[in-house]
């Protein structure tokens, strides 16, 4: 799922207003003979922090259905993480890295949700918008000062990139085969004696109409001044 979001992160800092221009995008870590080879302007985007988004945990198991609504397997909900990238621009002048990060500001700032649609096979088929900000610092990730001493270079301007991606939580379970016979009443006589009257059953069927109709009559009657 990781080089995923590198994919749809790709796409986005290289579209937009640096689209056509040639900049690449790199997501190799910044150190200073990284930015001693390059010869070329590049913006760099450095995967820096993975952490999970505990407040979207969610417990239980979700349904999968096919195209006849019956249930057919379930699913654990997904967990959702967190991806942090440090945006930086390398050129031979601020002047020019500061127009990068201009540029990349630009394209990123009106995506600030990403529907499935937008999202590569494996993350847009669980159907779930992304969410994607940008300059704020998460309270838990790790500060730039300790990310720049790491990496053995001087701090320059950068962009904080969040990412906020659902993993899927696997196994899935088939679910048990569907149901195809409704309850069954049958009244005995208090000596336990014979059935006094015939089998009642229903089958799912004709619960799943009744359900239909009462729904049906509930909206007409919110519908009614």
């Amino acid at each position: 799922m990781i080089h995923e979001v590198d994919e749809v992160l790709k796409g986005l800092i290289g579209g937009g207003a640096l689209a056509g221009s040639g900049i690449e995008v790199s997501f190799d870590v910044p150190t200073r003979d990284w930015a001693a080879r390059r010869n070329a302007p590049v913006v760099n985007a450095y995967l820096y922090d993975i952490r999970e988004d505990v407040s979207r945990r969610q417990r239980g198991r979700t349904a999968l259905r096919d195209d006849r609504d019956i249930v057919v397997r379930r699913r654990r909900p997904p967990r959702w993480f967190r991806l942090s990238y440090l945006v930086t621009a390398w050129t031979k002048t601020p002047q020019d890295e500061h127009r990068l990060l201009s540029a990349a500001l630009a394209t990123l700032l009106p995506h600030e949700l990403l529907a499935a649609h937008q999202l590569p096979e494996a993350l847009g088929r669980l159907g779930l918008a992304v969410p994607v900000t940008v300059g704020v610092i998460q309270s838990e990730a790790r500060s730039l000062a300790e990310i720049w001493a790491a990496l053995g270079g001087e701090l320059k301007p950068s962009l904080d990139v969040t990412v906020t991606v659902p993993f899927p939580a696997f196994p899935d379970y088939d679910a048990g085969p569907p149901v195809t016979e409704g309850a069954v009443v049958r009244v005995h006589g208090a000596d336990g004696g014979p059935p006094r009257s015939a089998e009642r059953a229903h089958r799912p069927g004709q619960v799943a109409a009744a359900r239909t109709a009462h729904e049906q009559a509930a909206a007409r009657r919110t519908e009614q001044p």
